[in-house]
């Protein structure tokens, strides 16, 4: 019987790892046989024993039998099984809720502005935005979308259409993004950090027929109009209530027409459901960050704005929270997960125009939050904040976002009093999103370990300085083994819309993220480029972005690890750390770019407690000391340029360069002498 057992544990193990796998890899027809013939002898010995004995004690007998063998042969099995069972029906019922609702929108085939007009007509005069002192109720923010629907009919936007938005944060903007939807028209949100060349290359990788900009950033459009297409339209929206009286929005040039007096002018169109293409159809482009180069378009669906937004709504939020986000709306982060709160699930969503580490719980304390958004390094700046009353005087019973780091969760949670945390995780244009639902401090979401064929995800084995998989012999790609750090990887079903990947607006920049012959020959799925390790629970911790991850004295470096034990070194402030090429060694020695503009740092104290902290090949070699690094829109630093000047002095012409003597084992100044010593090798590092 134990036997009998044993083989169908193993048959049950294989198929539940499917997965992980086999979703996968299909079990040989062998196996298949073998399992069958378990099953039926198990069987058989099961009747014979109810004849025997009767139902009741032959099926008490077998459990019994089958708990003795789990307990005494799969201990590990048992002791995971227990850990994460709780964890992981949790997860599968708000999984359940998720399809349920994105499966009930694919069948009526609604877009964003059909489902916002359902929420409208549950609770019209219901606050949908605050923002400064304005109220915005879910009536108002319709209506002024259905005006801006009417303008751009009158202007000849069509299905298909592309109208590119440059706006800050406001109530208008999503507004005018689903007015824009509702013609079946598709909104490039394009970042208002773009200048120059930026900013031209992101209205042409998105092909944008129309470009409504508001009026701060004229002066950005007009530098480059020269060189935009003559055919592409211009709008100017200045920042006015509709309320107010209307008059000329200031100066914008002959080719320029003002976008706020056609609003002013116009009456708001008829309600419709929108000319898209449906739920699957395309809404938004999205922008990545551009923290290695020129930002890319990402496809955002009405299916995977209402995935993302409802993936974070049914962990811990409910119709009734007032969302604080201080998030930049032109990207996902702010303009979808957090926007969508309200216009798909009946949220009150307070905006904030600019982010202020000062006024974060004064701001939640204001508005009477009960929920707030943080993203990149912002909980570290509203860490570094000196401690007030204010720290602890607000309603916030929960934060989520993604980029808190394991180095501060415990501290910021307990300063602040914070009861949740939903560390969350997922690319713009990628299909693998995951969750941290029960706040284990450092963990960025989970793969089940018991039924892990629920949900496609998994981490596979790659190459730490290609970022290529490790492939076997049949040319399909391996798993990585708890705590074993490999890329993550979301499987790609084109007939799911919660599985499909859009990828970007430029198709060969798309094929870049797949990877084909997974696990199976001729499947495919959606590569991250992120490093993640997985403990024997299924916790995810992120470890580093392929790439990033640098080989010195033979040992790999994180570029994470180093960055967040330099800040806290530091007196949290900003670190970037990359690797340089140094003539003659082998490897990447480390390099670390960091802010002091007050000129207070002390390098030898920093070094002191670095030794504490770090082993001695992940200690930065190289120090450069800046006044400021350049920051992403969603709080993530540049270091592409920092990386190409390296530690050449000749490059390097405002910063103070040091390097580490490990002799001396301080860091001492760098100039044209001490770099030429280097490279000949006369300095030894």
């Amino acid at each position: 019987m134990i036997k009998l057992l044993g083989a169908t544990q193993r048959c049950v193990s294989n198929l539940l790892s499917t997965g992980r796998r086999s979703s996968v890899r299909r079990l040989s027809l062998r196996k298949l046989v073998a399992t069958m013939i378990a099953l039926a002898v198990a069987a058989g010995v099961f009747a014979a024993a109810w004849l025997n004995i009767g139902f009741y004690y032959s099926l008490t007998a077998s459990v019994l039998l089958v708990v003795l063998y789990l307990i005494l042969v799969q201990k590990k099995f048992c002791y995971v099984a227990i850990k994460t069972i709780p964890r992981d029906v949790k997860a599968l019922y708000t999984y359940i809720q998720i399809l349920w609702i994105t499966r009930k929108f694919s069948k009526l085939n609604l877009t964003v502005p059909d489902i916002f007009h359902d929420t409208v007509q549950k609770h019209p005069d219901k606050a949908c935005f605050l923002f400064k002192d304005e109220v915005w109720t879910f009536k108002e923010v319709e209506d002024y979308s259905l005006r801006v629907t009417a303008v751009l009919k009158s202007q000849g936007v069509k299905k298909g259409d592309i109208v590119g938005l440059l706006f800050n944060n406001c109530p208008q903007m999503p507004a005018v993004w689903m007015g824009i939807a509702r013609l079946g028209g598709v909104a490039p949100l394009i970042n208002t950090n773009q200048r120059g060349n930026a900013l031209l290359h992101s209205i042409n990788v998105a092909k944008c027929d129309y470009l409504i900009f508001s009026d701060e950033y004229q002066s950005a459009v007009q530098d480059v109009a020269g060189q935009l297409s003559p055919s592409l339209k211009l709008y100017k929206f200045t920042h006015r209530d509709l309320n107010s009286s209307s008059g000329k929005s200031g100066e914008g040039g002959d080719a320029i027409q003002d976008f706020t007096n056609l609003l002013e002018t116009t009456p708001p169109a008829t309600w419709t459901l929108a000319d898209g293409e449906g739920f699957e159809g395309k809404l938004l482009y999205i922008y990545t960050s551009g923290t290695t180069g020129l930002p890319k378009a990402a496809v955002i669906s009405n299916a995977r704005f209402v995935f993302m937004a409802a993936g974070i709504h049914f962990w811990r939020l409910n119709s009734s929270d007032i969302i604080y986000c201080p998030l930049p709306l032109y990207h996902t982060a702010g303009g979808v997960i957090s926007v969508g709160q309200a216009l798909i699930l009946g949220c009150t969503v307070v905006l904030k125009a600019k982010f202020s580490a000062s006024q974060y719980f004064p701001d939640c304390a204001k508005y009477n939050a009960t929920a707030a958004h943080y993203i990149g390094e912002m909980c570290r700046y509203v860490l570094a904040t000196p401690p007030s009353p204010a720290d602890t005087q607000h309603n916030v019973r929960v934060i989520y976002g993604n980029g808190l780091r394991p180095q501060i969760w415990t501290e910021f949670v307990k300063r602040f009093n914070i009861k949740y945390v939903t560390e969350f995780y997922g690319a713009t244009e990628g299909n693998a999103n995951i969750a941290n639902t029960d706040g284990t401090p450092g963990a960025i979401g989970f793969v089940s370990r018991i039924i892990p064929r629920v949900y496609p995800i998994a981490i596979i084995k790659v190459d730490q300085e290609t970022g290529e998989p490790i492939r076997d012999q049949k040319g399909l790609c391996q798993l990585a083994e708890p705590n074993e750090p490999g890329v993550f990887i979301g499987k790609i079903q084109t007939r799911n819309p919660a599985r499909q990947f859009l990828g970007y607006v430029d198709k060969s920049a798309s094929e870049k993220k797949i990877v084909r012959d997974v696990f199976e020959h001729g499947d495919s799925a959606f590569i991250s480029g992120d490093i993640l390790v997985a403990d024997e629970l299924g916790y995810l911790y992120f470890r580093d972005r392929t790439g990033d991850t640098f080989r010195w004295r033979g040992e790999n470096v994180s570029t994470t690890e180093v960055e967040a034990a330099v800040s806290r070194c530091a007196d949290h402030r900003d670190a970037v750390v990359y690797g340089v090429l140094v003539p003659n060694i082998e490897g990447r020695a480390g390099m670390c770019g960091l802010v002091d503009a007050a000129g207070t740092l002390d390098l030898r104290a920093l070094h002191e407690r670095l030794a504490r902290d770090l082993p001695v090949y992940a200690r930065p070699v190289f120090m450069r000391i800046m006044d400021s690094v350049d920051m992403t829109g969603t709080f993530k630093m540049k270091k592409t340029d920092l990386q190409k000047e390296g530690f050449d002095p000749a490059l390097v012409k405002k910063d103070k360069l040091y390097y580490l003597d490990p002799k001396l084992g301080q860091y001492l100044p760098l100039g044209k002498e001490e770099y030429e010593k280097i490279v000949s090798g006369q300095i030894r590092l």
